[in-house]
């Protein structure tokens, strides 16, 4: 039994260390909460089926130096390109881990093979969690009411406004400032990304790659005359979002080349809150719809009396910025533009 004891002694090492890998990752590098929190917590439990086997039997069948596997190594196994191909393998070293522990615990400890089952049914959800989270794309697609904040069309206190607008469903908002200093929109952006981020709302900032990277934001989107995307992918940390700007069916076809992670569609109807040229109308949303792969955001003058439009169209997602930011309850208007979006 004694080699059975040292394939669990490293498997349980091998779990533990790739954990750590994990939720170091989780925590300093996403800075997601919820992510680093399920690794420690996988991570505790582990450790308390680990406590029910003889820790001195454990100990004693290790055999490091003359352990014939520390000197096979693949050529790929030193290599790493980021952070993200190190949690990424951690995910994998994890999972085989736990097989292997789950396996060979049925040989002496029987009751223990279900736990790391589980456990690894957890890990799956885990290394899914931080993929998705490292997609993009992917985190955008859950978005249907995209809010633009301007604080000078706020009635109030623009992080009061941000306040409600996620009380009233809001999913991602994007704090659109042209007349703040970058010290100002820092500051504004920093405050209500304390509103944004325990609530799951994505924080976008328009056109500003440099303060999307200063404040941690979840992405920043691009007009036509912006920083290009593949420049701005260069500059910003792997997995935040960038959106662009189109106005007609060729500049999306490029935003797809290009690496865009969303695009905007609009201006749909007639609006005042931001020159964009003449409106598209629907057509163009329709094009989009049916060629398109990337999500796409309608924009432009929707209102709670138009949005019906957009859903017909096969829209699923709209900016909105004075008829929710401007009204005098914005929770009560992103509401229901929200409930008409969600019979989609």
């Amino acid at each position: 039994m004694r080699n059975i004891y040292r394939i669990l002694d490293a498997n349980f090492n091998r779990a533990r260390e790739a954990l750590r890998v994990i939720e170091d990752f989780a925590r300093f590098i996403l800075d997601d909460a919820a992510i680093t929190a399920s690794a420690k917590q996988l991570r505790s439990q582990l450790q308390k089926v680990a406590e029910s086997f003889p820790a001195d039997v454990l100990i004693s069948s290790r055999n490091t130096i003359g352990d014939v596997g520390t000197l096979i190594t693949s050529q790929t196994e030193p290599q790493r390109a980021d952070a993200q191909a190190v949690a990424t393998a951690a995910c994998k070293r994890l999972t085989e881990a736990l097989r292997t522990l789950e396996e060979y615990s049925k040989i002496i400890a029987e009751q223990s093979a279900s736990e790391f089952e589980s456990m690894r049914y957890a890990a799956y959800e885990l290394e899914k969690r931080l993929a998705i989270h490292l997609m993009p794309s992917k985190r955008f697609e859950k978005v249907r009411l995209y809010v633009l904040l301007t604080s000078s069309l706020c009635r109030g206190d623009p992080v009061d406004t941000a306040r409600a607008v996620i009380a009233g469903g809001a999913d991602c908002i994007q704090i659109r400032e042209k007349e703040m200093t970058d010290r100002q929109i820092v500051l504004l952006s920093q405050r209500i990304k304390e509103i944004t981020k325990p609530a799951g709302v994505l924080l976008i900032i328009n056109d500003r790659v440099d303060i999307a990277a200063v404040v941690g934001a979840d992405g920043v989107h691009l007009g036509q005359d912006d920083l290009s995307i593949r420049s701005a992918r260069s500059l910003l940390p792997a997995g935040m979002i960038i959106g662009q700007s189109t106005h007609n069916i060729v500049q999306a076809r490029s935003a797809v080349e290009d690496g865009a992670d969303y695009i905007s569609v609009g201006p749909i109807f007639p609006t005042s809150t931001k020159d964009a040229g003449k409106p598209v109308g629907v057509d163009f949303l329709k094009q989009v719809v049916c060629e398109i792969p990337l999500p796409n955001v309608a924009v432009g003058g929707i209102t709670a009396d138009n949005v019906g439009q957009i859903v017909s169209a096969g829209g699923r997602c709209v900016a909105v910025c004075s008829a929710i930011i401007s009204a005098a309850d914005p929770a009560a208007a992103a509401r229901e533009i929200k409930r008409q979006l969600m019979w989609t």
